[in-house]
């Protein structure tokens, strides 16, 4: 009997943007920018990434001003400065066909911190520490209580999420992420756990819904109208009374009303006492829960390691794209691989084009 040809390794088309596989590097933190800039380490990080032939890179959480970072590692994009460095990397990668997209984000109440390299937890005074924001002054864990955000400071923070996205077009990227994901300053909105507030960005899901749905607005009507928008959403909080898939199958399709191309399922990080029951493909059941209710593709990550489970992913319908993060970090080539294992067709750069591996990789 023939082989059929692998899922995973077909096209897709979101808007202007045709993708030429459905494996794709997820978002990871790298901790080694200053002051925002991406520095040599993420050219060399993400073109080894590229020259692996990926179908999309979505570069790491990008804090759209300075208090937005989780770090003071992480890199940023609030100014022309940092979107002059991010073309430079961009512009490498599409040189080998492999389109960029950037996940912007402001880490609310979680961010500053010291990087996992420099000992974690909050920043000191001394250190370099920023005050924090949030939806509510209710801290995660035993971080400083943030400050709550009036009304108009979150209309700033809306067109801050605009800026950046306006300067990720002009660096040449493909695509824009929003990250309301991992207990960051939109999921923190999101969830009633991090979110009290009695006014209409507070109480009822709408509400809490209504600072994404602006900033989903505001970055659909900044970019180009055949660039392609995604938004990363938890699929739950993993503690009682907390973000849960009910209230995420209800956001999504206000999300596909409002332009979004693309809905990237992840899970936890908003409250210290979440319970995780961690497994391969543990996630599966949001993205396949979301699937049910919009019309728009969607994305799965974690805890997918081999290629037939990437595979299963897109086959048995839980998901439209696959997302790896640190199997990519162990293999940059890993799409070759994987494609060569699974019936799919992806060429070795040019500059590689001699090399011969053993078995079945060509």
């Amino acid at each position: 009997m023939a082989k059929l040809p692998s899922q995973l390794f077909s096209p897709i088309t979101l808007r202007d943007l045709e993708v030429k596989h459905r494996l794709w590097v997820a978002p990871m933190c790298q901790y080694q920018a200053n002051d925002g800039m991406p520095q040599p380490w993420h050219r060399a990080h993400l073109g080894a990434l590229a020259i692996g032939n990926p179908g999309l890179i979505i570069a790491e959480a990008t804090g759209v001003r300075a208090d937005g970072r989780i770090t003071d590692r992480c890199t940023g994009i609030w100014n022309d400065e940092q979107a002059a460095e991010w073309k430079e990397i961009v512009s490498f990668a599409t040189s080998l066909g492999v389109p960029m997209a950037l996940q912007i984000a402001h880490a609310g109440r979680k961010g500053s911190t010291r990087s996992p390299h420099h000992g974690d937890g909050p920043l000191k005074p001394d250190e370099g520490a920023w005050e924090t924001i949030a939806p509510s002054a209710l801290p995660y864990a035993d971080f400083p209580t943030p400050k709550a955000l009036s009304v108009d400071e979150i209309a700033e923070v809306v067109e801050d999420f605009a800026a950046a996205a306006r300067r990720a077009v002009w660096a040449g990227f493909s695509a824009v992420e929003i990250h309301a994901a991992h207990g960051y300053l939109i999921h923190e909105f999101l969830s009633p756990l991090s979110n009290v507030r009695e006014d209409q960005y507070g109480g009822s899901l709408e509400n809490r819904a209504r600072f994404l749905l602006e900033v989903v607005d505001a970055v659909r009507a900044t970019i180009p109208e055949g660039m392609p928008l995604f938004v990363r959403l938890s699929g739950t909080d993993w503690v009682e009374g907390g973000w849960n898939v009910d209230e995420l199958t209800q956001v999504a399709p206000w999300l596909e009303e409002r332009g979004v191309d693309l809905l990237d399922i992840s899970s936890a990080g908003l409250h210290p006492d979440q319970q995780i029951p961690v497994g391969p493909g543990y996630q599966l059941r949001f993205s396949r829960a979301v699937r049910q209710v919009v019309s728009i593709p969607v994305a799965t990550v974690g805890l997918i390691e081999t290629a037939k489970q990437a595979e299963s992913a897109i086959v048995d319908d839980a998901a439209d794209v696959v997302l790896l993060g640190r199997p990519f970090l162990r293999m940059p080539t890993l799409p070759l691989h994987f494609a060569a294992e699974l019936g799919g067709h992806l060429e070795w750069p040019e500059a590689y084009g001699f090399v011969k591996l053993p078995g079945n990789i060509p």
